[in-house]
């Protein structure tokens, strides 16, 4: 019976491998697609769309991504840029404000956050052509201010922080910290922003992606080259009325994809922890 026992969970957990790693690599596989068809010719990529083995166009396409007025190191350094500053402020200004929903009992609260859950469900495009006129008279279009500064407003991250410091917060650190003098932006900064490490680092990684992919917004804002971002120049990469350059296309999607897989591989082992820790009152 216990020899049984142990074949059946050794036939589980071969099942568990196999799914696992079935799926980790239907993950990978449209990355690694397009990686190889950065190195193809437009007509290998026309021939045949799929393809697991590199070409020898590598650098035939960079020439011509380069003609096509596309400037990488701009493109990087404008995209790097907003997307970290959007989310240093997303993060700091969400956890603060988050902090604030449980660590102080004060009048409204419940109705604030309500309001917060509220603004959650308004899609951001309902706001565009408002958010546009207000920047053009304030005369901060082609400012990559417009696309750092509202990622203040993050109801989603708040919502997070929120579940993630009524599971993990105790209020007896707070209490013992006014205690020992500690001010209250000092116990935020010094205390609970370490406790936070695992939500800020999940927090982080899904506001860099969302902030680097980032179209329009940048596309209805930025009209000088010299501020485009990776996405606005990607979307800029057609072809003329002749031919497409799918080589080119391919290769100006992967260098725009490499900084994710950087975050990603930085700062994803707090995901998990801070998943189940932020999702799970104890």
């Amino acid at each position: 019976m216990i020899r049984r026992n142990d074949i059946s969970r050794t036939i589980t957990k071969t099942v568990i491998y196999i799914v696992c790693i079935s799926l980790s690599l239907l993950s990978i596989l449209p990355f690694w697609i397009m990686f190889m068809n950065a190195t193809r010719s437009t007509y290998e990529i026309q021939q045949s769309a799929v393809s697991l083995l590199p070409s020898r166009y590598f650098f035939s396409n960079w020439s011509i991504l380069i003609g096509k007025s596309f400037n990488p190191l701009i493109g990087f350094m404008n995209s790097l840029i907003v997307s970290t500053g959007a989310t240093v402020c997303a993060v700091y200004f969400s956890s603060l404000t988050a902090y604030a929903l449980v660590a102080y009992m004060w009048k409204g609260r419940q109705a604030f956050f309500t309001f917060i859950m509220c603004v959650l469900m308004v899609p951001a495009q309902v706001a565009g052509i408002g958010f546009y006129q207000f920047m053009y008279r304030i005369h901060w279009t082609n400012n990559l201010l417009p696309l750092i500064l509202p990622s203040i407003a993050a109801p989603a991250m708040v919502f997070f922080m929120r579940q993630y410091l009524l599971a993990s917060l105790s209020l007896e650190i707070v209490d013992a910290a006014r205690i020992d003098g500690s001010g209250e932006f000092a116990t935020f900064n010094k205390i609970i922003l370490p406790i936070m490490k695992p939500a800020i680092a999940t927090q982080a990684i899904f506001s860099f992606v969302g902030s680097w992919n980032n179209l329009f917004t940048p596309l209805i804002l930025l009209t000088d080259k010299s501020h485009y971002t990776m996405p606005i120049m990607v979307s800029l990469l057609r072809g003329d009325i002749y031919k497409t350059e799918f080589g080119s296309i391919y290769l100006g999607l992967a260098l725009t994809t490499l900084p994710l897989f950087v975050i990603y591989f930085l700062l994803s082992r707090y995901i998990i922890a801070g998943v189940a820790l932020g999702g799970v009152k104890e």
